[in-house]
């Protein structure tokens, strides 16, 4: 089992150690980021070099951690920026809940997003979920959620994605007065 306070911040810091820097001049692995971004499959990107440094720098031992990681990985090579704050399911879902077509990923990709059963699957609908979101995302959001997709993450999804925290608008029109 993959340890969560571990492996978030491992799967951050080799994400900025694999993006070129122009301002520090990092060259960054642009090589590396377009094999993983070319994989078609969960099992391609496990056998990817940058894949096994993020599982080694996750500090994993457990080779049933490999296919997550390297989902991860190939996952994560799609970001082309950070955007730590906003909820990656709220940026993707709808500005008004009462109007779903504002959203950048429709409600349909949405629930296949939350159903989906294996890595390969997940794998496709995450990369979807990228580049609706035009490669801006909170990474350390992603990451947790592509490390541990579990019941309990993807309620909260469906919370973000549809903005429940936010109270709805009063649609109610006052009484009119009927006073004499």
């Amino acid at each position: 089992m993959i340890e969560h306070r571990k492996a978030v911040p491992a799967a951050l810091a080799w994400w900025r150690a694999m993006q070129p820097d122009p301002e520090t001049r990092r060259p960054g692995d642009r090589a590396a980021l377009a094999r993983l971004r070319r994989c078609t499959s969960v099992a391609e990107a496990m056998q990817d070099p940058a894949s096994i440094a993020l599982f080694r720098r996750a500090g994993s031992s457990n080779p049933d951690d490999l296919p997550t990681i390297a989902l991860a990985a190939s996952v994560l090579a799609q970001v082309r920026k950070n955007a730590p704050g906003v909820p990656v399911a709220r940026q993707i879902g709808p500005d008004d809940p009462d109007h779903p077509e504002t959203a950048r990923m429709s409600p349909l990709r949405f629930r296949r997003l939350l159903e989906t059963a294996t890595p390969d699957e997940r794998l496709i609908a995450f990369r979807r979920l990228v580049a609706f979101a035009e490669g801006t995302l909170d990474l350390r959001d992603l990451a947790a959620a592509l490390l541990g997709w579990t019941e309990e993450r993807r309620r909260r999804w469906v919370y973000d994605y549809w903005d429940a925290g936010r109270p709805a608008a009063d649609t109610t029109t006052p009484a009119e007065d009927t006073a004499p």
